[in-house]
């Protein structure tokens, strides 16, 4: 799950990681007051979206009074915000974050990532902060200091010092760098990120340390653990279907082509849409209606599918282990009759009550094409597609 950057400083501060001084707002009218209740201009006010590159894309605007934030704020909110990580179709600014302008000395950048081959969250800092890590990787991957962390003997204070080091801070500014380091990961663990990115980390001309951006991502898994964060989310970020399926326990991701797929298990999921862009297709999304699924579960999937408009057919492939395939049939059935269905729809059912689950199909008075192989399932709705 992804939260805002103002969301992100405020579980900084709650970690003693100093941040500039600033507050969210919703409109320009709130945007000038925030200004007004800082000590001291210049300002700099951010579009609040979940993508970088924000500057690129006009969200980040200088400002040097507070009725020039006013005017700077209302011209970001409600805009579209297009930037490399947004897509064409860009995202639309409901908040804005106004802090104030600090004069920058050195950036750097910071970040803490969960390395799956190493199976230990990894920090990495560099002394190109304000560019994109990838873009550092590829291109000066020697500028990257590392350093794996054993989740169980925790960070140690020679990692956190090899980091400032490596970056080639001054002597007076390893401590602050250490304490920043440290409480970072702190924050990583206690509250189970999958992602904690500070980029710029900025040196100011007066000697001070500041995280200037903050992005975040928790572990969707290990919300259960924190009801607070959980309560972060921004559902006007996300994809409405996604966010539909969220509500229903279902895991679907949106996708870009014109085949929709319901299928149980996520491994035959990824082969199901592997087999759609080898017929020629393209998938419209990864569901993954799960092993235990009830009908319910399967009638609000299809919904979820059907309600996609770039969809041109379905095609439904289940193995009846856990799920069995009469259920699993009930719900295609319940479904069908409850949405409007204009499209074809491909069904390959094996596993437990399969011959039931086929012969609720073939009686349910509806419209139905049986596959007899998952190769054969994907070359029938390419072609029906087609």
């Amino acid at each position: 799950m992804k939260i805002h950057e103002y969301q992100g400083k405020d579980l900084l501060k709650k970690f003693n990681v100093p941040v500039p001084p600033g507050d969210v707002a919703a409109n320009s009218q709130e945007a000038r007051q925030v200004a007004e209740a800082l000590t001291e201009g210049p300002f700099v006010v951010k579009a609040q979206i979940h993508a970088g590159g924000r500057g690129k894309g006009g969200g980040i605007k200088p400002a040097a009074t507070p009725e020039e934030v006013e005017e700077v704020a209302h011209q970001i909110l409600g805009m579209t915000l297009v930037t490399p990580q947004t897509g064409p179709e860009g995202r639309v600014v409901n908040k804005v974050l106004v802090e104030q302008a600090q004069q920058i000395a050195q950036e750097l950048y910071l970040g803490i990532v969960l390395d799956r081959t190493l199976a230990r969250p990894v920090i990495m800092m560099s002394a190109a902060g304000g560019m994109e890590i990838e873009e550092v990787a590829a291109r000066t991957p020697e500028l990257i200091i590392k350093e794996a962390v054993d989740p169980v003997a925790g960070l140690m204070p020679f990692q956190a010092r090899n980091l400032a080091f490596g970056v080639g801070l001054s002597p007076q500014l390893l401590r602050p760098a250490v304490s920043i380091i440290d409480n970072l990961y702190k924050m990583f663990v206690a509250l189970d990120f999958s992602l904690a990115e500070i980029n710029p980390l900025v040196v100011t001309k007066n000697g001070t340390m500041l995280a200037l951006d903050a992005k975040i991502n928790l572990d969707d898994n290990a919300l259960f653990r924190h009801h607070n964060l959980a309560a972060l989310e921004d559902p006007e970020e996300m994809d409405p279907l996604e966010h539909e399926a969220r509500k229903h326990h279902l895991n679907y991701i949106r996708l870009t082509g014109n085949i929709g797929a319901m299928v149980n298990g996520a491994g035959l999921a990824m082969a199901t849409m592997d087999l759609i862009k080898a017929a020629g297709a393209e998938p419209a999304n990864f569901l993954d209606v799960g092993g235990g699924a009830s009908t319910e579960m399967v009638t609000n999937g299809f919904r979820i599918i059907l309600a996609d408009p770039h969809v041109k057919g379905v095609l439904i492939n289940i193995f009846g282990g856990i799920l069995r395939c009469d259920i699993l049939a009930n719900g295609v059935v319940e479904a069908v009759k409850t949405v409007q269905v204009k499209v074809p729809i491909i069904v390959r059912l094996e596993g437990t009550n399969v011959e039931l689950g086929r012969e609720i199909l073939e009686k349910s008075g509806l419209t139905f094409t049986v596959a007899t192989d998952m190769l054969d399932a994907a070359q029938k709705v390419a072609a029906l597609v087609q």
